[in-house]
């Protein structure tokens, strides 16, 4: 391990013990490209599109100030499919490529919803170890390890032991780990029957790119680069992955503002992208339901689909329609807003539990309201 690389994840570590969030890297290799796709956003003001531009750049002014929102780094707000608000802060560019952190977790569910669209996976309620025919030797072995399914690692239920609360947490010693991580995870104890407790794990999504690796012979990264990011146009991005070729999907992927903003737009098109279906509407429709339920409320946290954060709805609307987002570690957020038409992107660095929150809050306290 190189000094750069054991430095930083000793100080993100240390950062885990403040955010339930954490997707760490490990080795980095190089980036990936896609086929050349384009597919150009159309700019257009916010008072076009129904949004209050006042309010929106007084936001924006508050976090270049830095002091009421720190550590921002961009903000994107797109309303009817037309991008109508883009700023950058703090020295970061539209043309860079930003870590998403555990943004990548939804991104890895639109995998698994891909999958299942095209055959290759038959079903959420598959067995995860029906996967694995070949290993014999799988540690803590019970009924209740058998019983694991994919539903089970998309809704943070697994049962297992695997956590990301300090420096030895389970989750830490994974990304410490150059090889190997489908094993680490399978051999984990259980600690309760799978389906029944929601605990934020991201060993299980790191998985995921096993179980599609298994069926199609290709990793999540690759399987993407055919099927999800071709088809939006998205052609640079840079994914970490071990020494075996497995991506980090529970953290690992950078992508630039602009091409997270295009997923939100795909989920809010309802799986539809220029004219072809990308991700089945019923996969979208069910992945970002409340399949877990938050009672009560984790603030403006009501519950957790596949992957994908379950928000309350804009308490000035109908309050019918829940806001569902993508959201990761030091302060990554692709906010999708249905009843409104619209999707907001934010990125950032920062360092602390609460700073990284600040996102949820503009959004309901500036965003939301700008809206006429």
């Amino acid at each position: 391990m190189t000094t750069r690389l054991a430095g930083a994840l000793a100080a993100i570590a240390l950062l885990a013990l403040t955010s339930a969030l954490l997707s760490t890297r490990p080795t980095r290799l190089a980036p990936v490209s896609a086929a050349s796709i384009t597919s150009d956003w159309t700019g257009g003001s916010p008072t076009e599109h129904g949004l209050d531009p006042a309010a929106l750049h007084s936001l924006a002014d508050a976090i270049r100030d830095g002091r009421e929102f720190p550590d921002i780094h961009s903000l994107l707000v797109v309303r009817h499919g037309i991008l109508v608000f883009e700023e950058y802060f703090h020295g970061h560019r539209a043309d860079e490529l930003h870590s998403l952190q555990s943004v990548s977790k939804s991104i890895t569910s639109a995998l698994i919803g891909i999958a299942l669209d095209r055959g290759d996976l038959r079903g959420v309620g598959e067995k995860v170890l029906d996967f694995f025919p070949g290993r014999e030797d799988i540690t803590n072995l019970d009924d209740r390890k058998r019983a694991l399914r994919i539903e089970d690692l998309l809704t943070m239920r697994s049962g297992t032991d695997y956590h990301e609360r300090g420096s030895r947490s389970p989750h830490d010693q994974l990304n410490s780990l150059s090889r190997g991580w489908d094993r680490f995870y399978l051999d984990r104890p259980m600690v309760r029957a799978p389906g029944t407790h929601f605990q934020y794990d991201s060993g299980g999504v790191i998985l995921l790119s096993s179980l599609i690796e298994a069926r199609t012979g290709r990793h999540a990264d690759r399987y993407a680069a055919e099927h999800l990011f071709a088809p939006l146009g998205i052609e640079r991005w840079d994914w970490y992955r071990n020494r075996e070729g497995h991506p980090h999907t529970g953290g690992g992927l950078d992508l630039s503002s602009r091409d997270m903003a295009r997923f939100g737009q795909l989920y809010l098109q309802k799986g539809s992208w220029e004219g072809r279906q990308v991700v089945s509407r019923e996969w979208v429709a069910t992945s970002t339901r409340r399949h877990v339920v938050f009672d009560p409320p984790r603030g403006d946290e009501v519950g957790y689909g596949y992957l994908w954060w379950i928000l309350r709805p804009d308490p000035s609307g109908d309050r019918r329609h829940d806001i569902y987002a993508a959201m990761g570690f030091r302060a990554q957020y692709i906010f999708v807003v249905p009843e409104h038409d619209m999707v907001v992107v934010v990125t950032g660095g920062t360092q602390s539990w609460s700073d990284q929150q600040k996102p949820v809050q503009f959004l309901y306290s500036h965003v939301l309201p700008a809206v006429r």
